[in-house]
């Protein structure tokens, strides 16, 4: 799963608040091992979520800029995304 969490520094445009907590959600599923949360892990499970978006939010908005873009711009995901002007 984690093979699927897109490096999200430097991309032009940057980073959207869905991309960010994507990445989020593929991580808390990796570590706590629930892909699909039931009714007894859904509440742990989101607040996780919700604690590492705001995070990765913060960290993003506080390093530099890259020196060198992913290797991979735009991901796959992004493709179909128009892109800015």
């Amino acid at each position: 799963m984690c093979r699927n969490i897109t490096i999200l520094r430097g991309l032009e445009p940057a980073a959207t608040a869905e991309e960010i907590e994507a990445a989020a959600t593929q991580y808390v599923r990796k570590v706590s091992g629930v892909a699909r949360p039931s009714a007894a892990t859904a509440d742990a499970f989101e607040r996780a979520v919700r604690a590492i978006t705001a995070v990765t939010t913060d960290l993003l908005a506080e390093l530099p800029a890259r020196r060198n873009p992913p290797r991979t711009v735009p991901p796959l995901r992004r493709l179909n995304r128009p892109l800015s002007a």
